[in-house]
């Protein structure tokens, strides 16, 4: 009887070579500081409003500035990435980065802070689309590249905690100034290194015109929905405020869509759209952060309001999940190779559905933070990176090297806009939900507002859990999507210009 063949065996991922792996080093810590910097400002705003006489509209407006020029510049911002090239992008979104960071430590008022912010946000978009583009260049489709977007996921949940932690320390020793300055000397260090570690010598992946009025429709729009969806906490959903800006801003983006399809150049070109892999995986990314984003606001909250933590120990009550999101995520790509991406995928959407439903339903007035939130957040700490490195694999598994740019971008797109959408809709719900406990309620002080806010967090974590379910089950129709083929033996695949 003749035996069998044996089936070969899978080569084994090589190592990163060394300039690899300091290039992925800096990517993933350009990924830290641009999450820690919404983190520190955030906590910084207290002591803003004491030193400028700022009220509560300006002060959500400083962190509300960077949030939509960061969403409605990253489609801009990747696609102009391939057409001038990544490196040269990258560095260009860092410097204005650092630039507007000094206007605002420099800033006399709170006007001039919100401009600064603004700025930012368009540093942080052209720095985010690029660098991720260039992951995506040093990594093809495979083992290598799950590894590294895993590294970019440990680093987003290592920033927000870090930054809240740096933001209560740096802001009560040195003021809340020396949080601008910080961002300055971390984007100055960054570009020196990758002036180091990225190579110059390749030229744009993209030539050609380039799409004026595609530019201008998709940025406007999507700047517009974001300016509706982040001011509708303090406005109102049905306010004129609200409504003209969101359905300019929807019309803005049905004329770029009709322009697309005419444009010699197009920004997104129709085909890309087309993919129906691409289209669900983009969707789905979005509904990751439509639960992950406000549930860290919403648990910081719960232990700052309710069981009376510090800013500074709100923050720490967060590491342990962080911790769990550094452990796992480097580990995804291994799982996606034995499970498959959409089984990997579903689990992850599972698991932070059974973790955000853990946590609402813990949730008690009297509780504490080992007894209330620490199981459940190490739930949610496995479940965020296998839900993000699974959503973004399959949303950039089939860009070529000429669209790495375009995938970043409208990746990162799905995301921002999932944060800020879920943001406002889960405070909405909480801050509805309290306010009626606190309208029918009989108790008054201290111990009747808890329990009010206690009830509006748990109504807005079970509806970013019924989020997470719906993306759970949406996640079973996704069909792996076909890879691009990988470079040949020998053939490099250099960091872009």
């Amino acid at each position: 009887m003749t035996t069998p063949p044996t089936p070969p065996t899978p080569p084994a991922p090589q190592a990163p070579t060394a300039p690899r792996r300091g290039a992925l080093a800096l990517l993933a810590a350009t990924q830290l500081l641009l999450i820690m910097d919404t983190a520190i400002v955030n906590v910084a705003l207290p002591s803003v409003g004491e030193d400028l006489g700022s009220g509560s509209t300006g002060l959500s407006w400083v962190a509300n500035a960077y949030l939509i020029a960061f969403g409605g510049l990253l489609l801009l911002g990747g696609r102009v990435a391939d057409l001038l090239g990544h490196r040269r992008v990258f560095l260009g979104g860092l410097g204005l980065l650092a630039a507007a960071s000094a206007a605002g430590g420099l800033a006399p008022g709170a006007d001039a802070l919100v401009a600064a912010r603004a700025a930012q946000g368009a540093g942080a978009a052209l720095a985010a689309s690029a660098a991720f583009a260039l992951l995506l260049l040093l990594h093809p489709d495979g083992p290598a590249r799950h590894r590294a977007l895993g590294a970019f996921a440990a680093m987003g949940g290592l920033g927000g905690v870090l930054g809240t932690v740096l933001g209560g320390v740096v802001t009560d020793l040195l003021g809340w100034r020396s949080t601008f300055w910080l961002n300055v000397l971390l984007a100055a260090a960054l570009a020196v290194l990758a002036l180091l570690l990225l190579d110059h010598r390749t030229g744009p992946v993209r030539h050609g015109g380039f799409d004026l009025t595609g530019a201008f429709t998709a940025t406007a729009g999507l700047g517009l929905v974001a300016y509706a969806l982040v001011g509708a906490g303090d406005a109102g959903w049905l306010s004129v405020r609200t409504l003209g800006a969101g359905g300019a801003g929807l019309a803005l983006l049905l004329a770029f869509a009709a322009v697309e399809t005419r444009a010699a150049a197009p920004l997104v070109p129709p085909p890309v759209l087309a993919r129906p892999a691409l289209r669900l995986a983009n969707a789905l990314a979005a509904l990751a952060q439509t639960t992950l984003f406000p549930m860290f606001f919403l648990v910081s909250l719960y232990l700052q309001n309710v069981l009376g933590y510090a800013p500074l120990g709100g923050g720490l009550g967060l590491l342990p999940l962080s911790l769990v999101v550094v452990a796992i995520a480097p580990q995804t790509g291994r799982l996606i190779f034995r499970m498959g991406l959409h089984r990997t995928m579903t689990v992850g959407f599972v698991l932070l559905c059974a973790g955000t439903l853990w946590l609402a339903l813990a949730l008690t007035p009297d509780g504490g933070f080992v007894s209330t939130v620490l199981a459940p957040s190490l739930l949610l700490g496995a479940a965020l990176p296998l839900a993000v490195v699974t959503t973004n694999v399959a949303a950039t598994a089939e860009a070529g090297t000429e669209e790495t740019g375009l995938a970043s971008g409208l990746v990162n797109t799905s995301q921002q806009f999932g944060s800020v959408l879920g943001l406002a809709v889960l405070v909405a719900v909480a801050t509805s939900r309290t306010g009626a406990d606190i309208g029918a309620g009989t108790g008054a002080g201290d111990a009747a507002r808890a329990a009010a806010e206690t009830s509006g967090y748990r109504a807005a974590l079970l509806t970013g859990a019924a989020f997470a379910a719906a993306a759970a089950l949406l996640s079973v129709r996704l069909h792996p999507p076909r890879r691009v083929p990988a470079p040949a033996p020998g053939q490099q695949v250099p960091d872009r210009h």
